[in-house]
């Protein structure tokens, strides 16, 4: 299932001495080496039955898997046998470890990248290890998987047709109000990650801000004690503020804005008459469309009535 894909002219990447094995259903299941080059490696974001055959298999065919806490992801490679070599690459050393990982390469090394749950260079620093080793001439490859982004619009019951992923916000008030302002008008379901001992505070500012949008928090996702809470901003905030859980991890959807109402007709006639004093029937009819956010068309024969040139 890995790509049979290599860099130019390789290196040969030194043996390893654990067995390249997973096992599946109290089996034994034998994984081809994987090719030289970085595979990333989407891992569960909760349930560890959510690991897909192809990941396994790189995994345990890879030369080096290179994870944000090697305790979490050992926890998966234990639960499928897997005893491939564990490296750390994370926000605290990722200056340090990266040279180390592009070095495994330059060997012809494959070299897996995961992240603690979900898909690798959403929130973490993945994507500057990405950057550098295309930039060297290796071959990346992704084996897609579990998402807390995907999983969470999928439950929420809110518009999926458009969403727009920030992440974290600000942990201080000001400058995350600051920040939802700047995201008040974007006409798309607002996904954002949140920690427990702030969602409250967030939840309240994300009101202050949106009004009584429609919204929906999911807790500890494909986990044992999974919740998704639904309903406006300012009830889900009073929710956590009055003793909600909030141990867990947090995903939050937000209702995109409204769609702004049309003015009503005797509206848009005052404003074609305004503009008919001042200026050309292309030109005002092009203003009051620009103003109102009724079609031109409409507003051309509405202005065409109005001066009787129908």
């Amino acid at each position: 299932m890995c790509a049979d894909r290599r860099p130019q002219a390789p290196l040969a990447a030194p043996l390893r001495a654990s067995s390249r094995t997973y096992h599946l259903s109290g089996q034994a299941v034998e994984a081809p080496a994987c090719p030289a080059g970085l595979h990333v490696v989407a891992t569960p974001i909760g349930h560890l039955g959510d690991i897909t055959l192809r990941a396994l298999e790189i995994l345990a065919g890879a030369d080096l898997v290179a994870c944000e806490d090697t305790r979490v992801t050992k926890k998966l490679m234990d639960r499928y046998g897997i005893t491939t070599p564990l490296t750390p690459y994370h926000d605290h050393n990722a200056a340090a470890a990266r040279p180390k990982i592009l070095r495994r390469l330059a060997e012809g090394a494959a070299v897996a990248l995961v992240s603690d749950a979900g898909t690798p260079l959403v929130s973490d620093p993945g994507f500057k290890l990405v950057r550098e080793a295309r930039e060297a001439g290796y071959i990346v490859t992704a084996a897609p998987g579990a998402s807390a982004v995907l999983t969470a619009l999928a439950v929420a019951g809110l518009p999926t047709d458009r969403f727009f992923f920030e992440g974290f916000l600000p942990p201080k008030s000001g400058a995350r109000l600051h920040r939802i302002e700047a995201l008040k008008g974007i006409p798309a379901t607002l996904v954002l990650y949140e920690t427990g001992p702030r969602i409250a505070a967030s939840l309240a500012d994300l009101a202050t801000v949106f009004g009584a949008r429609e919204a929906a928090v999911c807790r500890e996702l494909t986990k044992l004690h999974e919740e998704v809470r639904r309903g406006d901003l300012a009830t889900l905030a009073r929710d956590y503020a009055d003793g909600a859980e909030t141990r867990g991890e947090f995903a939050v959807v937000v209702a995109p804005p409204a769609a702004d109402a049309p003015p009503p007709p005797e509206s848009v006639d005052e404003m074609l008459r305004d503009a008919l004093a001042n200026a050309s029937l292309k030109d005002a009819v092009a203003t009051v469309a620009q103003a109102s956010g009724v079609p031109r068309r409409d507003i051309y024969q509405r202005a065409l009535e109005l001066t009787g040139k129908t």
